[in-house]
């Protein structure tokens, strides 16, 4: 459920009959295993210069059935990359990595992950695998890559919150259009694009490399898909990190809800430390302060756009990240600064995505309305957006309900919603979870430890950065390498079973004590930011 915004590529649908996406035969039985190719034939991937990472990559394409209940029909293809082991003599086997999403590419992420667990100190860990990133179906460099309107998010669009039934009605308008243009384009993909479909794919590369089991690293919506990967092939699993964990109970609908909620506090949060700096920042000596003038400077943007190119909806969509990953709260308020005190523009539009990724968010409608049902009558869609706002939930509420908009007005009506289930056997896994996670929150993980009786939970406590490993957390960083390398799990007790307390120089991060530079730097790990 990630949505996917501004540094993305670093956070997530004419009403048709019930039935016509999937059949019951989807979910069962047909394993990748039976159609894949026979090895793969690695080559170069494509890269932008000598020192891309990429270029100690390799790179394929892996055909799999459109349809795994008819694997002699129609073929589709998945971008795969492998950065491959350099200990020979304690090789672990494959590490699969997915970034979340849906829609997330994870194809530049074989060399990443090694790059990561290595700036952690444990590149002798990441040595020990072979690395497989991937663009799950319809994604990126996968064949085909959905697209359904490339200009659907030019700046500047209608103001997300509604002032009036006609403003509203306009947003109505361009989601309906928008799911037409998916239904017109790739009517014959999208029945296909269940996370089911995509666990399937990987079984396909799993048996294409040779590999008896894998292991994964999931984040963000990654921690559903090996969840169902886990559930529908578990003694195809050697180990498996989940981290910044999807709750099963709210698959799709009610996850932005209970988003909404978290993204208020956690966007609270921000404007409080920018009052504690009021002497760097001059915006607001309190929270609410702070918090008055951000609605003050979204109002006029409304009216006359931030240097003529950002208005109130790229202006969220701008600062949401910091809701997502404290690492942004010193160059956003840097920027907010800039411009509320000396009508400077260019901090905040050196942030501002040109007009997003409309393949992320195509396939990240795709995945959730073919995965589970969604309300049609647009009725209640309207209905809990206004009690949520009313209520207080401002920041995040209506510009939620725009981003998963499209699928009241999808072509058929997804579903049904595929259970989670750890099967007896199944091997242990770790799963991490930052307690003040917004884009997943904490509920997510109790919730999945509990589908998953073989599973560790270690919580973050007081973490506020979303999938907050190999992040600078050396408590959590450690209990991942130690569980890769070895499989060491923490005991098991009731509710988490381990904690980490969240970095007070990552978590809270002091302006006074670094530079606008570090500032860039310490935002994030290049991982996709946006909701599962």
């Amino acid at each position: 459920m990630k949505r996917i915004v501004l540094v993305a590529t670093a956070a997530v649908v004419a009403a048709g009959g019930a039935g016509v996406a999937v059949s019951a035969s989807a979910d069962t039985g047909h394993s990748g295993a039976t159609v894949a190719a026979k090895g793969i034939n690695w080559g170069a991937c494509e890269v932008s210069g000598p020192s891309d990472p990429m270029n100690k990559a390799q790179c394929a394409q892996v055909e799999v059935p459109l349809d795994y209940a008819r694997p002699n029909g129609r073929k589709i293809s998945i971008a795969v990359s492998r950065f491959r082991h350099t200990d020979e003599k304690n090789y672990q086997g494959t590490l699969f990595v997915n970034p979340g999403g849906p829609g997330g590419s994870g194809l530049q992420y074989a060399p990443a992950l090694a790059r990561w667990i290595g700036g952690t100190g444990h590149a002798d860990v990441a040595a020990k695998y072979d690395i497989i990133g991937f663009d799950p179906r319809g994604v990126g460099s996968s064949k085909p890559a959905l697209t359904c309107d490339p200009n659907f998010s030019d700046p500047i669009r209608p103001d997300y919150v509604p002032s009036s039934a006609k403003e509203e009605k306009a947003w109505i308008a361009k989601s309906r259009k928008y799911a037409q243009d998916c239904a017109k384009k790739f009517g014959w993909l999208l029945p296909h694009m269940r996370t089911t479909d995509a666990a399937r794919d990987v079984d396909a590369i799993r048996a294409a490399l040779g590999q008896d089991k894998i292991s994964w690293y999931g984040f963000s919506y990654g921690t559903y898909f090996g969840a169902t990967y886990a559930t529908l092939f578990p003694k195809r699993v050697n180990r498996m990190v989940l981290d910044g964990n999807v709750n099963p109970k709210t698959v799709w609908y009610d996850a932005q809800l209970e988003q909404d909620k978290a993204f208020e506090h956690n966007m609270k949060a921000w404007w409080a430390w920018i009052a504690k700096y009021d002497s760097l920042y001059h915006l607001g000596k309190s929270e609410k302060a702070v918090e008055a003038k951000y609605y003050a400077v979204r109002a006029a943007a409304k009216k006359a756009p931030i240097g003529g190119k950002m208005g109130p909806d790229e202006l969220d969509d701008t600062v949401l990240s910091a809701g997502y990953n404290t690492g942004y709260y010193i160059p956003f308020a840097q920027a907010l600064s800039a411009w509320v005190n000396d009508k400077d523009a260019s901090g905040l539009l050196d942030w501002m995505s040109p007009g997003g990724d409309d393949n992320g968010f195509a396939v990240y409608n795709a995945v959730q309305a073919a995965d589970a049902r969604w309300p049609r009558n647009w009725s209640k869609w309207h209905h809990d957006a206004a009690k949520l706002y009313r209520q207080g939930y401002r920041f995040n509420t209506w510009s939620n309900v725009w981003f998963n908009a499209p699928i009241a007005f999808w072509p058929f009506q997804g579903g049904p919603e595929f259970r989670l289930k750890g099967a007896k056997g199944l091997a242990g896994m770790l799963l991490v979870q930052s307690t003040q996670d917004a884009a997943t929150p904490v509920a997510g993980g109790l919730e999945m430890h509990k589908l998953f009786p073989s599973s560790r939970l270690v919580f973050e406590v007081g973490g506020k950065t979303h999938a907050n490993t190999l992040n600078g957390n050396v408590c959590l960083d450690d209990k991942v390498a130690a569980y890769l390398d070895t499989g060491a799990l923490p005991q098991s007790h009731r509710g988490p079973d381990a904690y980490c307390k969240a970095v007070p120089a990552l978590n809270d991060p002091d302006p006074t004590a670094m530079t606008a530079k570090a500032a860039r730097a310490s935002a994030g790990k290049d991982l996709p930011v946006g909701r599962p």
